[in-house]
């Protein structure tokens, strides 16, 4: 079942947030209430500022580092070759390896297991999960359940969510 972006017209799988061309919100003013969640006290998470694309990556020892864009924060991917990223929420049986939550995923649409990213040889790739708002690298919608080779610098939004990929060469 689909639903009808009131934006650009796209069609939308049901339960999308945000629509996957435009950007538009999906979600009406007439829904459920949520209650706020406080920003994450900035001691607990320090900001370390990205490396420039160009220059070559100099953040821990992890092969492929993940930038939040919108906080600056580093995240290591290290020591297995496949992690799962999106949001913890109650009653979750199946949790990521990286939770998205504090950074304000849900209204950002990130789904609850959005995508995985994969290590394979010193080459690296992303999968959409099937996820309801769609995973784009530097503004490229992927398919689902297919591998997407990434690059040093690569955009990743995962919803309206971006984070960069840093690639030790």
């Amino acid at each position: 079942m689909t639903i009808q972006c009131p934006n650009c017209s796209s069609a939308e799988p049901e339960g999308a947030i945000f629509c996957s061309d435009c950007g538009a919100n999906l979600v009406s003013g007439s829904g459920l209430s949520t209650a706020a969640i406080p920003a994450p006290d900035a001691q607990l998470y320090p900001v370390e500022p990205a490396p420039p694309p160009a220059e070559p990556l100099q953040v821990g020892s992890a092969q492929i580092n993940l930038h939040i864009v919108r906080t600056g924060q580093i995240i290591p991917l290290e020591g297995r070759s496949e992690f799962t990223i999106g949001r913890i929420s109650e009653g979750q049986s199946i949790l990521p390896d990286i939770d998205l939550s504090p950074y304000d995923a849900y209204t950002q649409g990130v789904s609850r297991l959005h995508a995985t990213f994969k290590i394979n040889n010193n080459e690296f790739f992303i999968e959409d999960l099937g996820s309801s708002n769609g995973t784009r690298i530097n503004n490229t919608k992927i398919p689902p359940l297919h591998d997407q080779v990434l690059h040093h610098g690569d955009v990743i939004s995962l919803g309206r969510f971006k984070i960069q990929a840093l690639i030790r060469q």
